[in-house]
């Protein structure tokens, strides 16, 4: 996911610009614009990896979905488990890592076959929603939107995943103060310099660092900037793009090396945007899923996934 975006991706002005829908060159029918999802599958998360292979996970029955991003067709490839599946992380090794959502969970399946390959208990149900995950080179990091903890399991250099036992819980610290009934900790990423750790609260638009050794948090300063409904987080060198869901809005941020400041340079949208989560990248485009929480979800209730390149 931390592929770097072409040069046609541009952002024109720090009030909300309009983002045109990817292009195709000479072949319109290659690489499409809008990924048609299942009825009633209310994406959540998405993962891009290093082939034009997307990955979504179902927040109503934790199936995943993959679709070829050159032409857009796909299939359900792994049944839902009975708990959501929210944020989604692809390691080179073929693994995806989920996170469990209202489950306290998480599990790693094989993009090829769909087998679970394990399973993680994180928090206990209701106190938990395991929202999302990140990869880093000492293993995987889960945000928890209602309990103020960060989740790591951690991966040897063989790529060995650790034991249900191993499961590391570093409770969160310092600035950060989780808001009551309200989605805090969201999306999760690296810095810029690979030290630290990035997350997003919805509930009050701020970024915070944190230390991966001992769970200090850090606001990280965005002058007056806020970035409500902050979702899911793309960092691609110096620059953050968060998704600010009920905003319809990317937000481009400008982060220093260390990740304790941070310019919010521009916002843009798509009129097709409704309601996206996250965002993963692939081959200098965007690509989001819209969940559409606005709309009452039915078994029939269209959803797709949207590529945005440049401006117009």
């Amino acid at each position: 996911m931390n592929r770097v975006l072409g040069t046609a991706v541009v952002f024109a002005c720090l009030a909300s610009t309009v983002l045109a829908p990817a292009e195709a060159d000479a072949h319109p029918q290659l690489f499409p614009t809008t990924i048609e999802l299942p009825a009633g599958f209310q994406p959540e998360g998405i993962a891009i990896g290093a082939f034009p292979i997307a990955y979504f996970g179902s927040r109503a029955d934790g199936s995943l979905y993959r679709a070829d991003l050159v032409t857009g067709r796909g299939s359900v490839f792994s049944p839902g488990s009975g708990t959501p599946s929210l944020g989604l992380a692809v390691d080179p090794r073929g693994r995806l890592f989920v996170a469990g959502g209202t489950g306290g969970d998480a599990r790693v399946v094989d993009v090829a076959t769909g087998a679970v390959l394990a399973s993680y208990r994180l928090g206990t149900p209701p106190d938990t929603f395991v929202n999302d995950v990140v990869l880093t080179p000492s293993g995987a990091w889960f945000t928890d939107s209602r309990t103020p903890v960060l989740y790591h399991l951690p991966i040897g250099r063989d790529g060995a995943l650790p034991a249900p036992d191993a499961v590391v819980r570093r409770p969160l610290t310092g600035d950060i103060g989780y808001v009551v009934d309200a989605i805090n900790a969201n999306g999760i990423v690296r810095t810029p310099d690979g030290t630290g750790l990035i997350i997003v609260q919805s509930s009050t638009g701020q970024l915070f660092r944190v230390d991966p050794a001992s769970g200090a948090t850090r606001r990280i300063d965005l002058g007056a900037e806020t970035l409500p409904s902050g979702d899911g987080l793309l960092r691609q060198g110096n620059t953050l793009f968060v998704v600010q869901n009920r905003l319809n809005t990317i937000a481009v941020v400008t982060l220093d090396d260390a990740g304790t400041t941070g310019t919010v340079e521009r916002r843009a949208t798509d009129a097709r945007f409704d309601v996206p989560t996250t965002v993963a990248a692939f081959g200098g485009r965007l690509y989001l899923p819209n969940a559409r929480f606005t709309t009452p979800p039915e078994p029939t209730t269209p959803y797709t996934a949207v590529a945005v390149e440049r401006l117009r």
